[in-house]
């Protein structure tokens, strides 16, 4: 079987800007653990025809190239990262292609948002892919995919690898910087809370994380040395934002800072020292695992992850605040368990975990009707790392 899955790629493109980019590969990479998948191609639906530097094809064994290049060189394209042309993907079924549209956003919000607040949008005709795909994080709107999409809709794992982040500290700490969480002394005990929703949306927003840290900062002003809200600049001068921000303490008392777009990797190991994060039915994030990874005190709301990190449920600041407050007087006396306790979490999303790989042949194999061509050498026998 041959695999393309699409990307979009574009002027300054770097494989931080989101996390689609990166669960593109995680996926192939996956994928090339498949038996009987014979290669994995990138169809760019962008206008650079080459991707971020952080990726290496070759290195990754991925082909390249344009979607009315590939098609007669593809049997199932997964569309995920990119939108690709409609007359094309009518094209490529009616040859006897698959198609999937693997939904990795939330979807709901990415229909609605733009008709509620833009004059901008996109929306693709219905019946155009024989699969859709979504994330666990978004079983709840499998009912609408369905409708809309007048298909199947089926849930597959999530993929996660500490592969790029890997990456990104090897070039930090290259240029003198320590990753992870240091613990505190006795003349620095407090936090510096960083937050690093993208506020480009209402599923991911600073406004519950900063009246959390708010919160912490009022009860025991000791805990919180200063807020560090990321994503922000395009908000600055916003007058609710304005009204919420004049609101707060740490900003009346000059301890919040307010930043443009940083990587995590590069901003923690310079300004902070823990995460507060809020999502609204948006619970799995690779920043969370990324926190996770460095061990830093992630405060969230994320269902999914409540057994990691330290948790709080839907919109309770207050209970996020106790959370906050929890990690500062505790964080460091049970690291050890904190890190446990993650390497869970790290394991169970892993692309080269046997059951997430077969998962997806079984997804595979059901959108091609079980061939038994491909079925002869399914995920028994899957190559080697």
């Amino acid at each position: 079987m041959r695999i393309g899955i699409s990307v979009l790629t574009h002027a300054g493109q770097n494989i931080w800007e989101n996390g689609i980019g990166q669960n593109v590969l995680f996926l192939a990479r996956l994928l090339q653990r498949i038996g009987f998948v014979e290669s994995v191609t990138l169809v760019d639906a962008g206008d650079q025809q080459q991707m971020p530097p952080q990726v290496d094809l070759a290195a990754m064994g991925l082909g390249f190239g344009r979607a009315r290049e590939l098609g007669d060189a593809l049997d199932v394209v997964i569309e995920m990262a990119g939108a690709l042309d409609v007359q094309w993907l009518s094209y490529f079924r009616a040859c006897g292609g698959r198609v999937v549209f693997h939904c990795v956003g939330q979807p709901f919000v990415s229909l609605a948002e733009p008709i509620v607040f833009t004059d901008k949008g996109h929306f693709s005709p219905p019946e155009r892919c024989d699969e859709v795909w979504l994330l666990p994080k978004d079983e709840v709107f499998a009912p609408l995919m369905r409708t809309l999409h007048r298909c199947p809709v089926f849930e597959v794992p999530y993929l996660w690898s500490p592969q790029f982040l890997a990456q990104r500290v090897a070039e930090v700490e290259a240029a003198g910087w320590r990753f992870g969480y240091t613990p505190r002394t006795a003349a620095q005990p407090a936090f510096r809370v960083a937050i690093f929703e993208p506020n480009i949306s209402v599923v991911k927003s600073s406004s519950v994380p900063m009246l959390v840290c708010d919160g912490a900062y009022r009860a025991q002003p000791a805990a919180v040395a200063s807020m560090q809200v990321l994503n922000t600049l395009h908000i600055k001068d916003h007058p609710t934002m304005l009204y919420l921000a004049n609101s707060l303490d740490l900003v009346r008392e000059h301890k919040a800072v307010f930043h443009g777009r940083n990587d995590f990797a590069g901003f923690m190991v310079q300004f902070a020292d823990a995460v507060v994060s809020h999502q609204w039915q948006n619970e799995q994030n690779y920043s969370y695992l990324d926190a996770l990874h460095g061990d830093y005190p992630l405060v969230h709301n994320s269902p999914w992850l409540r057994d990691a990190g330290y948790y709080y449920p839907d919109f309770d600041i207050a209970e996020g605040t106790r959370q906050l407050l929890q990690a500062v007087h505790t964080h460091d006396a049970q690291l050890d368990d904190y890190r446990a306790r993650s390497r869970r979490v790290f394991a169970s999303v892993d692309p080269l975990l046997p059951a997430n790989v077969d998962a997806y042949a079984k997804r595979l194999l059901h959108l091609v009707g079980g061939d038994a061509g491909f079925r002869a050498d399914a995920t028994n026998a899957a190559r080697p790392a």
